[in-house]
């Protein structure tokens, strides 16, 4: 049995402190995705403690192939996004307060009523839905090598969140064809990527119906007001001080940040 509060403390540490971590000790490591979830939970605890504010909902990570092979995984997982973290946009931040800034666009969800665990169909889930719309999360991670660190060592590190952007709420969404909605990213207005919401699961409440079944998995629901986000739609991009970053969802809307 690993030790998650050492395990929590390293990886919350290294956040406040500002420097990252090679590797967990064989102690602190944990070896299955349960024992890491377990872990990311004293993460949310030591960051909430840092940070203030509160849990406002989940990110969806890994619902595309292209992010699973990557990081060589086979499936997705989550993390938690925090009100601290959340901007509205358009968003100017710090590049100095990210370890690295890996700029997903990403659909995400706003819910209406709340999900208690237990297994829900899609149509049940959607009809829990209030909106949709546009987000791009910034990925940080605490280590420094971490696209071969495996899965739980991720998860542990609360799904690599750094922050998230938000645009605005689409409650007229259910015209809109998410799926085959196409999406853009652009840095400093040069197209860096595209694609759709075919990219998660094949749909985003695809990945939204994936989050629902783990979270009973852990005795959890969904609350109302939550945001999900769903997870990357395009090929990433690395930002750096000076790059003016904006995502495209067509129909749901643009989404924009700007570091200094």
């Amino acid at each position: 049995m690993i030790s998650a509060d050492l395990s929590a403390k390293l990886l919350a540490g290294a956040l406040i402190r500002r420097s990252q971590l090679t590797e967990l000790p064989v102690a602190a490591r944990p070896q299955t995705t349960e024992e890491a979830y377990a872990v990311g939970e004293q993460v949310v605890e030591r960051w909430l403690d840092h940070y203030g504010g509160r849990l406002i909902g989940y990110k969806i990570a890994c619902t595309n192939p292209s992010a699973q092979q990557y990081l060589n995984l086979d499936g997705p997982f989550y993390g938690n996004l925090f009100s601290a973290l959340s901007f509205d946009s358009p968003a100017g931040l710090k590049a100095g307060d990210f370890f690295m800034r890996v700029m997903e666009a990403e659909f995400a969800f706003r819910m209406a009523r709340d999900l208690e665990p237990g297994h829900h169909t899609r149509d049940e889930i959607a009809d829990a839905v209030e909106g949709v719309l546009p987000g791009i999360e910034i990925v940080d991670s605490r280590y420094t090598s971490w696209t071969t660190m495996g899965a739980a060592a991720l998860i542990a590190d609360n799904a690599c969140h750094g922050a998230w952007v938000k645009g605005a709420l689409v409650k007229d969404w259910r015209g809109i064809d998410l799926a085959s909605q196409p999406v853009q990213l652009m840095v400093n207005g040069k197209v860096t990527g595209k694609g759709s919401g075919a990219a998660v699961l094949g749909h985003p409440l695809n990945a939204l119906e994936w989050l629902v079944n783990k979270l009973a998995s852990h005795g959890r629901g969904l609350k109302a007001g939550e945001y999900i986000t769903t997870g990357v739609t395009t090929d990433t991009y690395m930002a750096h001080a000076g790059d003016h970053v904006r995502a495209d969802f067509g129909a749901v809307g643009e989404v924009e940040v700007a570091f200094e």
